[in-house]
């Protein structure tokens, strides 16, 4: 991912904390020549038994995520391969009419991270407890930061019943990009009226946006 100077994040913190309040992440690996790359949307969560201290760049992390074994994606991936996990984080519209002032540019403020790594399989060929645990720890992480705390014990008995569909895998962090555009290229008073026109929205991503907006140094 290009990221100009201006656009980078202030600290990997950034990338960090953009990757847990957005999970839904996007995982895409090369294919055969015949069938071109793979791209799949999964849930993705830092392995809570991993190192906490995160590099600047993420270095020497390690993810967990799982999709479904029927997804041809799946059969694709060989243990070591190389993969692209890629987080979008708040974002949203700049109508040109925002900036006061002629000429001007619509754009968009986006927010985006794109992790670089390794692909390890879990109890490849088939699932085990292992796996059921990956999806356990999803379950405690999502229940955490988005749900109420949700109590699996009686649940867990169902897991293992759809466990064989499931694949989970571990993906080590080799580097990350963050892009952070936030309308650090304009002039103070500009961004500031991009920050008030985001915060006075009612959608939930501009207020966001808006939010980091109003973080940056």
């Amino acid at each position: 991912m290009f990221v100009p100077p201006f656009y980078r994040e202030p600290s990997g913190s950034w990338m960090v904390d953009l990757i847990r309040n957005n999970p839904l992440a996007l995982l895409v690996h090369n294919g055969s020549p015949l069938a071109g790359p793979f791209a799949t949307h999964l849930p993705v969560i830092p392995d809570p038994d991993a190192n906490r201290e995160w590099a600047p760049d993420l270095a020497g992390a390690t993810l967990l995520g799982h999709m479904n074994r029927s997804n041809p994606h799946w059969a694709a991936i060989e243990s070591g391969a190389v993969g692209l996990l890629t987080f979008t984080g708040p974002h949203g519209y700049v109508s040109p009419t925002v900036y006061g002032k002629t000429p001007a540019a619509p754009t968009w403020n986006f927010t985006s991270v794109h992790v670089r790594g390794t692909i390890q399989k879990i109890d490849s060929p088939g699932p085990s407890e292992d796996t059921l645990e990956v999806v356990k720890s999803t379950v405690r992480a999502f229940e955490t930061d988005f749900g109420d705390d949700w109590d699996m014990t009686e649940s867990i008995s169902y897991f293992r019943q759809i466990l064989p569909e499931v694949g989970a895998f571990r993906f080590t962090v080799s580097g990350a990009d963050g892009m952070f555009k936030l309308s650090q290229e304009q002039a103070p008073e500009i961004r500031d009226r991009v920050y008030r026109s985001f915060s006075e929205r009612d959608c939930a991503r501009h207020r966001a946006a808006a939010s980091l907006m109003a973080s940056l140094p």
